[in-house]
């Protein structure tokens, strides 16, 4: 709907300047009519095609979000050791031998005891015999196809020169592969002997460590070879059979008592079920 007004009409006390003033014409210079429309006002577009917010609007938004991420983040992200989580079997290797112990545990799957009796153990046979025995977990290796392989760039890595290694001896144990070897100079492996060195790597390492006795196949690789460089008899070591966990599968005799017996207890039931419902239907009938 559409309404048209008029042209004012103008009044004589609606100007209060003096008559000496040149007169003005009262006519409206354009005749074409005011229209006033009763449609919704058309908004004209702002020149930035792109959506903003107000900029007091970002700070809490960006607040809630860092926040959100740090939740996601502590909340399903692995908590790992320091020390685990760090290190790897490039950290062995570019740090160098220890300089307060005997053993580098990356795998983390000694214990505190063990570490000590190591130490004792260890530290005794470097002072009276001058060799030093140093031992090597990893969890996993990705550079070298095997242990023999990465324990002999241990070696070389931490002792460049013959000298250096001549009386050193490196012992690597692998969690994830059950397995381990034993490497040195020229001195520690004539000292120790092929056959306790062959021994250790077939009986010591890989047999414990599949049971994941972790602890006990290090100290005992320890003792068997500070043993050999000491003269004394071979301690031995344990055997696969030894080692042979046993079987939740039943022989077949005792498949065939349990048979027996499963039978039994199901005649029994079959029995009880048929006469005791047949018993009470001949009571109630003979009472009738």
């Amino acid at each position: 709907m559409e309404t048209i007004l008029s042209p004012p009409t103008f009044s004589p006390f609606l100007n209060p300047k003096p008559s000496s003033l040149k007169p003005r014409s009262l006519s409206i210079p354009s005749t074409k009519p005011i229209i006033c429309s009763l449609k919704k006002p058309i908004i004209l577009p702002q020149k930035s095609s792109s959506f903003s917010l107000p900029s007091n609007w970002f700070s809490p938004i960006q607040h809630g979000l860092a926040a959100l991420a740090l939740s996601l983040a502590l909340n399903f992200s692995p908590i790992l050791p320091v020390s685990v989580a760090n290190a790897s079997e490039f950290d062995v290797v570019n740090d160098g031998p220890p300089k307060e112990s005997y053993v580098v545990d990356d795998a983390g799957v000694l214990s505190r005891v063990t570490k000590s009796d190591l130490k004792r153990l260890l530290s005794d046979l470097e002072s009276r015999k001058n060799f030093r025995l140093n031992f090597v977990t990893v969890r996993k290796l990705t550079s070298k196809a095997d242990a023999f392989e990465y324990a002999d760039q241990v070696l070389e890595k931490w002792y460049p020169s013959v000298e250096d290694g001549d009386n050193k001896g490196i012992v690597v144990l692998v969690t994830s592969q059950k397995e381990g070897a034993v490497t040195g100079g020229p001195s520690f492996i004539k000292a120790v002997g092929e056959n306790i060195l062959d021994a250790t790597v077939s009986e010591n390492l890989p047999v414990l460590a599949t049971d994941e006795k972790y602890n006990e196949a290090i100290y005992s690789s320890a003792k068997r070879l500070v043993a050999a460089i000491d003269g004394l008899p071979d301690p031995g070591g344990p055997s696969f059979k030894d080692s042979k966990r046993e079987s939740n599968f039943k022989s077949k005799e005792e498949t065939e008592e349990k048979r027996g017996q499963f039978s039994l207890v199901v005649g029994g039931l079959l029995v009880v079920a048929f006469v005791v419902p047949m018993a009470q239907y001949y009571a109630y009938v003979s009472k009738k």
